[in-house]
């Protein structure tokens, strides 16, 4: 059995202000030699892990699959929240029906499209 680890890494970031910035959430921050969405990637590493499912905004998109890249861990599926709206629990509870094809590398869907899949 595989374990499928899912990362939720939105938000805003607003808690560890002036740090963390809208345009640079807490999750992406160095605060080390890695970030903190790096850092987590790396715990969810190993034998029985397949790639992580990873959840962010719209807008993280792009720097969440850059800083995947640059520890090489590319997500297995990324689910874009097209507004961030405290989605975790029904995101979580989704992911845990959902059937994902573990052959289907790099997939990315909307939270609609994730709905309808279940």
């Amino acid at each position: 059995m595989n374990i499928v680890p899912v990362i939720l890494c939105g938000g805003a970031g607003t808690r560890l202000w002036p740090l963390s910035r809208t345009s640079l959430p807490k999750q992406l921050l160095r605060l080390g030699k890695h970030s903190l969405l790096q850092e987590t990637a790396l715990r969810a590493h190993g034998e029985n892990i397949t790639a992580p499912v990873l959840v962010c905004a719209d807008e993280y998109e792009h720097l969440v699959r850059d800083q995947l890249d640059e520890i090489s861990c590319p997500p297995h599926t990324v689910i874009v929240e097209p507004v961030g709206r405290n989605t975790a629990p029904a995101v979580t509870m989704r992911l845990s029906e959902m059937p994902l094809s573990l052959s289907t590398r790099c997939a990315r869907w909307t939270l609609q499209e994730a709905s309808s899949l279940v």
